[in-house]
């Protein structure tokens, strides 16, 4: 876990925007490579503090990488990404799912009581088959491929994107 902070932000500054609750993910890429996403799925948190913490955690706690250094910043791009509220979609069935997903529209959110995972739409570029989509999302929950709890409940999102920008533009 790295030391520090996330910027500090000067709520009486912000506009009505980014003072309202949001929720975002912040995806840092280095030569075209993930490097880093953190996110959240729930509005708690006025936006613009919900982008800086995400950010920070993106860059320092993200636990697939090592904490970023100041020698990558100038391969970083970032990108953010602000959810939509959550609806929820179909949880009778796994079928029933994929006929109400919208390729290339829908973030996913499945879930059970013990176990989550959550796709942003994006990952419809790498996964555009609607059952190849649902599957990897529910192995990244833990989920065995042919696994439906009776508790699972299937939630979609949209997203406004914000990005890629390489981090010296916004420096």
């Amino acid at each position: 876990m790295a030391q520090g902070a996330p910027l500090p932000i000067e709520e009486a500054q912000l506009s009505a925007a980014l003072s309202a609750p949001g929720a975002c993910f912040v995806t840092l890429n280095s030569k075209g490579e993930l490097r880093g996403c953190i996110g959240s799925i729930l509005p708690r948190r006025p936006l613009a503090i919900d982008v800086a913490a995400n950010a920070f955690a993106a860059a320092f706690n993200d636990m697939r990488f090592p904490a970023m250094t100041e020698s990558e910043l100038p391969s970083l791009e970032i990108e953010i990404s602000v959810l939509s509220p959550l609806t929820k979609i179909a949880d009778e069935s796994e079928a029933e799912l994929l006929r109400a997903l919208r390729p290339h529209v829908d973030g996913l959110v499945l879930s059970d009581s013990s176990r989550r995972g959550v796709f942003l739409p994006q990952v419809w570029d790498h996964l555009p088959v609607p059952a190849e989509f649902v599957a990897a999302l529910k192995r990244k929950a833990g989920f065995d491929a042919w696994d439906w709890p009776d508790d699972m409940q299937a939630e979609r999102f949209t997203v406004r994107e914000v990005g890629p920008q390489p981090i010296g533009a916004i420096a």
